[in-house]
């Protein structure tokens, strides 16, 4: 269940990533399977080998890659999370969700 984030911002992240841009999208979130993970970044494009090239300069393995079939997209947790978002400047998503 994803929480912390408004209607704009999830609509604004769609957008993005139907236009074929990489798009990030950082929320609350509780998953039964991450007990210890709070929040998540959703890294999305549908253009899935642009997708695949940018998570290939982190080492994300394509087979990784949620194939929803409008918004395809990487989640990032842990320590993935915090390195890939100060990587590309998304800090103020960082301080946020309170991860810096």
């Amino acid at each position: 269940m994803a929480f912390g984030i408004s209607r704009e911002e999830l609509n604004d992240w769609r957008k993005r990533v139907e236009a074929g841009e990489i798009a990030f999208l950082t929320h609350y979130w509780i998953d039964e399977r991450f007990p210890n993970q709070d929040t998540v970044t959703k890294v999305g494009c549908c253009d899935l080998d642009k997708l695949i090239q940018w998570g290939n300069q982190y080492g994300l393995n394509p087979e990784w890659i949620h194939l929803d079939p409008r918004y395809p997209h990487y989640d990032l947790l842990g320590n993935t999370q915090v390195t890939i978002l100060k990587a590309e400047g998304y800090e103020e998503q960082l301080k946020r969700f309170n991860r810096l």
